[in-house]
């Protein structure tokens, strides 16, 4: 049995010791290097073995990790992994416990794409709220890719399929290369100034990161937030993202759904319209159903007022009341000829030619007596006016003024006849026999020899 001393490490305590030491001195690294061995097991971990040409090392994926991957690993690809060193107690194994996983040669591009990103997204290029909704049933799509690659057959063939309507029109564009950005940035800008088109497409297929770098371009960017179309942008497959998919109003996993998002199955449609059709026609049912209810309702109401016996009766009264009406009419026209025949008669007895010859022979006979009683009635007259006259010349005031007299009146006309109606001031007219004198009262005084003024 061996002796129990200080110096003395057991496995456990050696491999603690070795993974201590490992896991200080390499925090993390990256390391790049060939997949070989790599194995997914059920509990979603990933295991494989980065090698080169004289080394290799144990590496472990865990879950959730290795569920994020953009990408398939596979035996023989050359991928960049970033990770702590540590030691796996139980067996003594020499591992890296990863913490992400790229393929080879696109690290550089993704922390650039990284980068631009993050850069536009602070300016407010990716916010949900400037993306604008796509319409419901467009017109006319232009499809902003390559005319010669598998994007577009795929988007065409399924828009033919959904919606054989709409027109599709293919706005040609290199998708990979230098000049593939200001090339697209063009023709966005063609195609959202000459409004033709309702929803703008921007398609491409898969590939590497280096093959999708064009749609990853700021000013492509930018020319697809400030387009004033409506853009679905749908960039390689699934797990591709450019800079164009956020800054897009909408991302599509691939050029296939994008077709399908852009417009309705016209299948759906179909099955919409016969269901509308149907709620359409049940609906027009059940009016008819309530209007024949409340006419129902109505009819046995009108049956019990007995309209028919309201019917008779009103034509009974009305039947009489015409009755009435002849018989009041003939009554009245047999009144109205008495009455004509009766005017008749007086007429003829009263008729104007023979009054006029009346009344001429008694004039003829009138005229002889008709002086002599008008020269008599005149000297009557004429004896009575001179008795008037003597009789007014008795009682005028004239005949008092020849005799000496005067008429004395105030300036309104009125006639003085007493001393108190006057007072100094007071302008009078004096009349007499042969005239008229204006003068103004100085003094009034009673006969009693006292002065006396109006109202004393």
């Amino acid at each position: 049995m061996l002796d129990a001393r200080p110096d003395v490490l057991t496995p456990t305590q050696l491999n603690t010791l070795a993974r201590g030491l490992l896991e200080d001195t390499f925090p993390n690294v990256v390391v790049e290097g060939e997949l070989c061995n790599v194995s997914r097991p059920a509990s979603g971990h990933m295991y494989f073995t980065l090698k080169d040409a004289r080394a290799q090392v144990r590496c472990a994926l865990f879950k959730p990790k290795s569920q994020w991957l953009r990408f398939a690993p596979r035996d023989g690809m050359l991928v960049r992994a970033r990770g702590r060193v540590t030691l796996y107690e139980a067996r003594g194994d020499y591992q890296l416990i990863l913490d992400s996983l790229e393929e080879a040669g696109e690290g550089a591009l993704r922390r650039a794409f990284d980068a631009l990103k993050a850069r536009l997204q602070a300016e407010g290029l990716f916010d949900a709220d400037r993306k604008r909704p796509l319409p419901a049933f467009p017109r006319r799509i232009g499809v902003i890719t390559s005319p010669t690659g598998a994007a577009v057959r795929d988007v065409l063939s399924v828009l033919a399929r959904r919606l054989p309507l709409v027109e599709v029109e293919v706005l040609p564009v290199p998708v990979q290369g230098a000049d593939a950005p200001p090339k697209i940035v063009a023709m966005l800008e063609r195609a959202g100034a000459s409004g033709r088109y309702d929803v703008l497409l921007l398609a491409r297929g898969g590939g590497s990161l280096e093959d999708l770098w064009a749609f990853n371009d700021e000013a492509l960017a930018r020319a697809v937030a400030a387009c004033p179309v409506p853009i679905v942008s749908a960039i390689g497959h699934e797990t591709d993202f450019g800079l164009t998919d956020f800054a897009a109003d909408l991302r599509a996993p691939t050029p296939s759904v994008a077709a399908e998002l852009l417009v309705p199955d016209r299948t759906e449609l179909l099955t919409r319209v016969r269901r509308l059709q149907r709620h359409v026609e049940d609906a027009q049912m059940r009016a008819m159903q309530a209007r024949f209810q409340r006419l129902d309702r109505a009819a046995l109401r009108l049956q019990a007022q007995r309209p028919q016996a309201r019917l008779d009766a009103l034509r009974r009264r009305q039947d009489e009341a015409m009755r009435n009406l002849q018989q009041g009419m003939r009554r009245q026209l047999q009144r109205r000829e008495a009455a004509l025949r009766h005017a008749g008669a007086v007429l003829r007895a009263h008729s104007p030619q023979r009054r006029l010859l009346q009344l001429r022979e008694r004039l003829a006979a009138l005229a002889p007596r008709l002086r002599p009683a008008l020269a008599r009635r005149l000297q009557r007259d004429a004896l009575h006016l001179r008795g008037l006259a003597r009789s007014l010349e008795a009682v005028s005031p004239l005949a008092t003024i020849a005799r000496g007299y005067s008429i004395v009146q105030r300036d309104d006309g009125r006639i003085v006849r007493r001393v108190d109606e006057v007072g100094p001031g007071d302008a009078l007219r004096i009349r007499l026999g042969d005239g008229s004198i204006d003068a103004r009262v100085e003094a009034a005084t009673a006969e009693s020899g006292t002065r006396s003024t109006p109202g004393t």
